[in-house]
């Protein structure tokens, strides 16, 4: 369909907008899929608060090579969605679970707060575990040592409260 001047304008603004709020953003290819599908896919990007729409691809390249971002011009052809994500695993998550269900559904590329991401690491962003359970890993991890001394230091005096018992004991 095409949009008048006013029309791209007002399509344009919303993409900058959109990618200033995102963290991360995914491009992929929906030929195929059917209304079925999409509304499927819609919902369980609505509920991981992920934002879909699909755009022109040139109004999409429009924008990105005025942010500087020029790697993304060569997957802007054919049918283009985007899935917006205010924060950095959202969308690709969402994107490649929705892909493993949805065959016609493929990844081109992603944005992840300023970097470029080819298809396969949209992918292993997708399998990293979230923020709070890398932070409880973390967390995990620094406590370690400190659960360690403190052991040692409880099994230390635990011993020598036997030794002196066992002395008590004889005398």
């Amino acid at each position: 369909m095409a949009l008048s001047k006013a029309g791209k304008t007002e399509q344009l603004d919303e993409i900058r907008q959109r990618l200033s709020e995102a963290s991360s953003f995914v491009l992929l290819n929906y030929i195929g899929i059917t209304v079925k599908d999409d509304t499927v896919f819609r919902k369980a990007f609505r509920e991981k608060g992920v934002e879909y729409k699909v755009y022109k691809n040139r109004l999409l390249k429009i924008v990105l090579n005025e942010a500087g971002y020029t790697d993304f011009d060569k997957y802007l052809e054919g049918t283009t969605a985007v899935a917006f994500s205010k924060d950095p695993v959202s969308a690709a998550a969402a994107v490649t679970e929705g892909a493993k269900t949805i065959p016609q559904i493929k990844i081109k590329c992603g944005f992840l707060e300023g970097a470029f991401l080819d298809a396969n690491s949209v992918k292993d962003l997708a399998a990293m575990p979230s923020k709070e359970i890398l932070l409880a890993t973390l967390l995990g991890v620094m406590q370690a040592p400190i659960r360690g001394l403190a052991i040692s230091l409880n099994a230390t005096i635990a011993g020598l409260a036997r030794a002196l018992q066992a002395v008590a004991d004889k005398g």
